[in-house]
């Protein structure tokens, strides 16, 4: 059994290794790169340079304090991060999401993330988004690499696969396969043939129960 102060130690190193891990993540998704043997992986500098310069990093680097201080029962500072950023960056972050590393907030303004919606690593939110529940009947889990375009919904018990991509305005509510592009109101989902062109499957995503 820890005692309090190296329980305390091993929190604090979890978070710092979550930020470091953020940092390099955001990097690579801001060099359209994915994790594999053939990528180099971004640099310190580019490290240094997204964590400096991309308002998504501070968004995700508050998120990171306030579940630590949601963890040690830290009074009032999940509250206070939380209305940081509403009135500095626009978005809303629930308490219960979980968020993978590196996530790219391209433009933050007016972007919701609520109930327990799971967001996967280097996603990438191109602003005003709305993820979380269409009739309180669960929330959506998006995977790594997916790009979620302006104005697009995501809503209810549903995954996005991995490296698929939301269109502008879209409302999904159905799930959507891995790499597939998802447009319209409700959206159409275009899968990637053997040929590399899309073509709709003829399903839209007007079924969410």
């Amino acid at each position: 059994m820890l005692d309090a102060p190296a329980a305390a130690t091993i929190s604090l190193m979890g978070l710092l290794r979550k930020i470091a891990a953020d940092a390099v993540e955001l990097a690579r998704a801001l060099r359209n790169e994915r994790p594999g043997p053939a990528a180099g992986g971004p640099s310190l500098k580019d490290a240094v340079r997204a964590a400096l310069t991309q308002d998504g990093y501070k968004v995700l680097l508050m998120s990171r304090v306030r579940e630590t201080a949601r963890r040690w029962h830290v009074p009032g500072v999940n509250h206070a991060l939380r209305l940081v950023t509403t009135v500095l960056y626009s978005i809303e972050i629930g308490n219960d999401i979980e968020l993978g590393e590196g996530i790219n907030f391209t433009h933050t303004l007016g972007t919701v993330i609520g109930g327990t919606s799971k967001v996967g690593s280097r996603v990438k939110f191109m602003g005003n988004n709305t993820i979380g529940t269409a009739k309180d009947n669960g929330c959506p889990v998006i995977e790594d690499d997916v790009v979620i375009g302006c104005g697009a919904r995501v809503l209810g018990p549903i995954r996005i696969g991995r490296g698929a991509f939301i269109g502008a305005n879209a409302v999904v509510l159905t799930d959507v396969p891995p790499g597939a592009i998802a447009t319209g109101i409700p959206a159409r989902i275009h899968e990637r043939g053997s040929n590399g062109t899309y073509a709709a499957s003829g399903s839209t995503t007007n079924g969410a129960d």
